[in-house]
């Protein structure tokens, strides 16, 4: 009874899980995609929904600052409509402002460099949603 969480850009989507007991987040990985082909890893995405016994995904969602829904923000409902079709599991939108920026400057501060930063950014940004979500329902 796992939770999994998905940053979901135009190349990759970082995965990370939750702990059986739903306190904690966990990176696991990027699933590179491409967005402009259809590409979108839903394959991959389900073998760890299956691999990690998932029963609910939580699907960043980027609004912009003003409460509006822009290119992205549809992007990710999207990619969540794909994903509940393809699995039949339940997928939850959380807004995820900023989400990115703040992996971002976590990295920062434990003095990661840049290249390392840019292979775990996304999977940092999945672990923030999840958290956020998780600790939502505490």
């Amino acid at each position: 009874m796992r939770t999994m969480g998905l940053d979901v850009g135009s190349k990759t989507v970082g995965v990370a899980v939750s702990d059986a007991l739903g306190w904690t987040a966990q990176g696991i990985e990027t699933v590179k995609i491409n967005e402009a082909k259809e590409e979108f890893g839903l394959e991959r995405i389900g073998e760890l929904i299956r691999q990690y016994e998932v029963t609910t995904v939580v699907v960043g969602f980027p609004k912009n600052m003003n409460n509006t829904v822009g290119p992205r923000g549809e992007a990710s409902q999207k990619f969540a409509a794909l994903l509940e079709e393809a699995h039949g599991i339940p997928t939850v939108l959380w807004d995820e402002r900023l989400s990115t920026m703040a992996a971002e400057r976590m990295l920062i501060s434990a003095d990661v460099s840049r290249k390392k930063r840019k292979k775990v950014i996304d999977k940092m940004a999945a672990v923030m949603i999840l958290q956020g979500y998780l600790d939502s329902k505490k």
